[in-house]
């Protein structure tokens, strides 16, 4: 009773299952990503990003520095280890819990919580679940306090710290002294230490190198494939061809003759390099896409009168949207990610940079380490091409279908 209507197949649902799992396997990456750039850099490197939601056992040290008192032969030190002044600061919701103790960095969590154990000074020590300590010694104890290492039971900590560092290129201290001194959160933005001027550069960069191929190549794809003139299947060929040519083969080229003609390093230069590397891709599928549309409608359209450019203008481009949708997603996204073309035809100086060089080349650079960071940086620089690609992608599925069967 296979293949009665109504009824999926087995492969239709093995299929879907394959899909699903696909999806799933690109989606995790971005998740990830997306929930790392909220957490705290010290939760960061003590747990995966799936164990976000729950507490944390994060090590700390600080100095028992309650005033100590006298108690017959012994000298005192007591009180809350979370009120202490090296971690008061981290522990300000309250909602914490000590999980075990220690006396030297290399064994913080030596004794469990509540566990009664002797000091090097001869006296005893105490550190309870709630953060209460007694230290206890029978020489006098200093007024900064002994050195005690705990472990904590530290609550999630989602935060936008790590944007707001990222966009500026300012921690919360600094930030607060520069607000302090009188400047506003969006002249911060503007600093060249943030990644948001490289975010605006990207910005300047990648729309007008979208717009001028989708242009001209709308023109030229109109051309080769409704008008007759000698050399046109020449024309086509060679646009066939540059296809298969290599990126890096023309950047010299390209760079001295930019020199050469007064563009060299610019946003002019870069705008014209992507539009060079662009076309050929656009040509060949806005002229495949409009070679297919119906002969009968142009035909019409001479006949009534019309010339090229109203055809162009009035039948053509509206007929064509799905195909300039899907090249321009395709252009948008290559133009947003580039690190190569942007380091040969940008200047390296930071007025222009582009946030692929910023990442690359100061934040992986200084900041290595700081996964919160790193993965801030990448979410901000992936956030606008996630929008794109998903307000667009049916364009992009139709316009490359239509331009590969035709």
């Amino acid at each position: 009773m296979d293949n009665i209507a109504g009824q999926k197949s087995g492969l239709s649902i093995v299929t879907n299952v394959a899909v699903f799992i696909i999806v799933l396997l690109w989606l995790i990456p971005t998740v990830g990503l997306f929930v790392s750039s909220f957490r705290d850099r010290d939760q960061i490197s003590a747990s995966g990003w799936w164990e976000a939601p729950f507490s944390v056992e994060l090590s700390y040290r600080t100095r028992a520095d309650d005033a100590p008192t006298r108690d017959g032969d012994l000298f005192v030190a007591q009180g809350n280890i979370f009120e202490t002044g090296e971690v008061r600061d981290q522990f300000a919701s309250g909602a914490n819990s000590i999980a075990a103790f220690g006396l030297r960095g290399r064994e913080p969590g030596a004794f469990a919580a509540g566990e009664t154990v002797e000091n090097r000074d001869g006296g005893t020590v105490v550190v309870n679940a709630d953060g209460g300590y007694v230290y206890t010694s029978p020489e006098p104890i200093d007024d900064a306090g002994p050195r005690l290492y705990f472990l904590a039971e530290t609550p999630p900590d989602f935060t936008m710290s790590n944007y707001a560092e990222v966009l500026t290129g300012l921690d919360e201290e600094e930030r607060a002294q520069e607000i302090a001194s009188g400047a506003t959160f969006g002249e911060l933005l503007f600093e060249e230490t943030g990644i948001f001027r490289n975010f605006i550069n990207t910005l300047t960069v990648t729309i007008p190198a979208t717009i001028i191929p989708i242009l001209i190549a709308a023109f030229a794809a109109y051309a080769l494939a409704w008008m007759d003139f000698p050399g046109r299947g020449f024309l086509i060929a060679c646009v066939v061809g540059l296809l298969v040519v290599p990126l890096q083969l023309a950047l010299v080229p390209l760079l001295n003759l930019h020199n050469q003609i007064g563009i060299g390093q610019s946003f002019l230069g870069i705008w014209l390099a992507h539009t060079g590397f662009g076309l050929p891709l656009a040509v060949y599928l806005l002229r495949n896409y409009m070679v297919g549309l119906p002969r009968d409608i142009i035909e019409s359209a001479k006949v009534d009168g019309a010339t090229d450019f109203q055809i162009f203008t009035k039948i053509i481009l509206p007929l064509s949207f799905p195909a300039l949708a899907s090249f321009a997603i395709f252009q948008f996204l290559w133009t947003w990610n580039d690190l190569l073309v942007a380091k040969v035809f940008l200047p390296s100086t930071g007025d222009a940079q582009v946030m692929t060089v910023k990442i690359a080349d100061d934040l992986l650079g200084s900041r290595g380490g700081d996964w919160g960071i790193l993965a801030t940086a990448a979410f901000v620089s992936i956030a606008i091409p996630l929008v794109v690609f998903f307000s667009m992608q049916r364009y992009l599925v139709r316009g490359l279908l239509a331009g590969s069967v035709k």
